[in-house]
């Protein structure tokens, strides 16, 4: 891992667990055991290090929710989409919790709302095809409508600290898409 993705992943490690106040060049560097100025080299402000965290979490997760928008039916998609959920909310609920502070920022920040409409378009590109390929009469409208009920079930499960079963609400949409 290069010296700059370290930084970009102590960042989203910061975030996700301290929040938009815990974000500073100095303490990624520390967080990442970069001497001290190394963050502030690569990302010479605060916006320049949250578009690159933005751009750093899609890299990082592009190849986990790639694996998984390869269905032959709907229920397979219903499974793909309940494991993919699992992995956010298991193993990688710290990007998770990273990207939920992006959010509230983006609401304020129009650098970071741009930066996280390139990540919602990377993933769109990839859930798509695959609601296309099973019939969906608007893939675009449910690949929009699944991607904001997930990201409240994130909410929700994060801000009530109990886990929360995808699947119902999943397979109502992924259900009613291809009608």
């Amino acid at each position: 891992m290069t010296n700059r993705d370290r930084a970009l992943a102590a960042a989203v490690e910061l975030l996700g667990t301290e929040g938009l106040r815990g974000l500073t060049h100095a303490r990624v560097d520390d967080r990442a055991d970069l001497p001290k100025g190394s963050t502030s080299n690569y990302f010479r402000s605060r916006a320049a290090l949250l578009d690159g965290v933005v751009d750093w979490m899609v890299r990082s997760e592009t190849p986990q929710i790639e694996s998984t928008f390869k269905p032959g039916s709907a229920e397979e998609l219903i499974d793909q989409l309940c494991r993919l959920y699992g992995f956010m909310t298991g193993p990688n609920a710290v990007m998770v919790k990273a990207r939920m502070v992006l959010w509230v920022e983006a609401a304020t920040n129009p650098q970071v709302r741009q930066a996280l409409l390139r990540g919602r378009a990377t993933m769109a590109s990839m859930l798509v095809p695959a609601l296309a390929g099973l019939g969906a009469r608007d893939p675009l409208a449910a690949s929009d409508t699944l991607g904001a009920c997930v990201q409240g079930l994130f909410l929700q499960q994060f801000a009530r600290g109990e886990a929360l079963d995808p699947r119902p609400l999943v397979e109502i949409i992924v259900r009613g898409a291809l009608r």
